[in-house]
């Protein structure tokens, strides 16, 4: 019977490899071994934290600002042009965006509301329409004054008619970029 070729190779490759490491030493196994790995916040959770964290900062029941909201309501952000109210009332601008709050309370509109401007900036779009209605009037008293205390907001006025009249609001939106998104 013929020796196994591929078995003696295998223990002269075995006894060489050890030949090579008899002086190395043992390494210390320091590897760090951390408990479960906490979970991130990924899609809808993390827009949602967003947006609760937004409403929170930026709207606040107990400041009541300066405007009228039992008449036409009308606001321009100091240092804004003036002219931007009138441009609001007249239609200059169309609303790229319309947010209905039928039926929402003041705390999920607060969220409604920090999501609205948050796409309009990142879909820079400049016009908005946000539908509160009339009903009870709640919301027709605090989105106004939620609204001006975003300091993203650079105007309000009530919509003209075709966007809802006395139940709606159009807001002009303060963009980050040049002038070439705005009309």
């Amino acid at each position: 019977m013929l020796p196994n070729v591929n078995s003696m190779t295998d223990e002269d490759d075995f006894n060489l490899f050890r030949q090579s490491i008899s002086g190395a030493k043992e390494l210390k196994q320091d590897t760090v071994r951390f408990k479960k790995p906490v979970k991130t916040l990924v899609g809808d959770a993390l827009c949602e934290q967003t947006k609760q964290h937004q409403a929170e900062f930026y709207f606040s029941d107990e400041y009541v600002p300066d405007i009228d909201t039992h008449g036409t309501v009308n606001y321009v952000r100091t240092g804004a042009d003036k002219y931007l109210a009138k441009q609001l009332r007249r239609g200059d601008f169309a609303p790229e965006l319309m947010l209905d709050l039928h039926g929402l309370n003041k705390d999920r509109a607060k969220d409604e509301l920090a999501a609205l401007i948050h796409a309009c900036k990142k879909q820079h779009y400049y016009c908005a329409c946000i539908v509160h209605g009339i009903g009870e009037r709640v919301l027709k008293h605090k989105v106004p004054q939620y609204l001006v205390q975003h300091p993203d907001i650079l105007a309000i006025h009530q919509a003209p008619l075709e966007y809802g009249g006395k139940g709606a609001v159009l807001i002009l939106v303060d963009l980050p970029q040049s002038d070439e998104f705005r009309r």
